[in-house]
């Protein structure tokens, strides 16, 4: 069909995770392939990086100046734009160097580090230009990015699970890490989406789909020192793939500097 609606999928600083999320879909992305035209999704085959389309999701962060200039472009040609992952939507684990100075660890790895072309700061997309949808996870989930592109081509507003991951657990059934077996667990913070995986293998959750609603992350903190972390281990905890959250960064600039050598 002639008319179908045009989608694209664009990759910027991040580690493709959230592409194979798409290509990981099976049989659901043929399904979504008869319902629009893929006219740009480098990782699958079809390039057209200027392409005007009705929906660009976007992966990865902005990290260097090219990146800048391109996601400008990107949005002047799409009519929906939607980040997918923690690294569009929260400048991912490569945000960590937000914390530093950028430029004295490239001075110190590059023998000529006037020919690197990078920003001072890894940021999400959402710094820069207008995000219609944010698509949490590291990586996203599959069946949500296609449940997305299904609302959004109906023209209604997609559900995303804003719940902590701790209900996620209660409704599995899964049993309790952190009351179980003392295990430092940020469930109680972290939205779901994952299907609590970790818990149910019994590993502690580390935040991979950014904060859910309303997180008491002071009242968490307090309980993860309780179980034995120091502060700057604390720190840690929310300074990892989200690092850049406003609610994570807060929680863990409290528990002071820490060093992410």
């Amino acid at each position: 069909m002639a008319d179908k609606p045009k989608i694209a999928v664009h990759k910027f600083a991040s580690c493709d995770g959230c592409q194979l999320a798409f290509l990981n879909l099976g049989e659901d992305l043929l399904t979504l392939a008869r319902m629009v035209d893929i006219v740009h999704f480098a990782e699958a085959g079809p390039v057209d990086p200027e392409a005007a389309v009705d929906i660009a999701f976007i992966e990865g962060s902005i990290s260097t100046p090219e990146d800048l200039e391109r996601i400008r472009r990107i949005r002047a040609n799409s009519r929906q734009l939607v980040t997918i992952g923690a690294c569009a939507t929260a400048g991912g684990v490569q945000a960590l160097r937000n914390f530093a100075d950028a430029g004295e660890w490239i001075a110190s790895i590059y023998a000529k580090p006037e020919y690197i072309q990078s920003l001072a700061t890894s940021t999400p997309i959402a710094a820069h230009v207008k995000v219609d949808l944010e698509i949490w996870g590291c990586p996203v989930s599959g069946r949500q990015v296609l449940a997305a592109v299904r609302a959004l081509l109906s023209g209604v507003p997609p559900w995303l699970e804003k719940d902590k991951v701790c209900l996620e657990c209660k409704r599995q059934q899964t049993v309790c890490v952190m009351v179980t077996q003392g295990i430092p667990c940020m469930g109680p913070v972290t939205r779901t989406g994952c299907g609590a995986i970790c818990p149910a293998f019994g590993r502690d959750c580390y935040a991979c789909y950014g904060p859910a609603e309303n997180p008491n992350t002071e009242s968490l903190a307090r309980r993860l020192e309780g179980l034995g972390l120091v502060p700057a281990a604390v720190a840690r905890r929310f300074h990892f793939i989200n690092a850049q959250t406003p609610a994570f960064a807060e929680a863990g600039a409290r528990r002071g500097k820490v060093s992410h050598d």
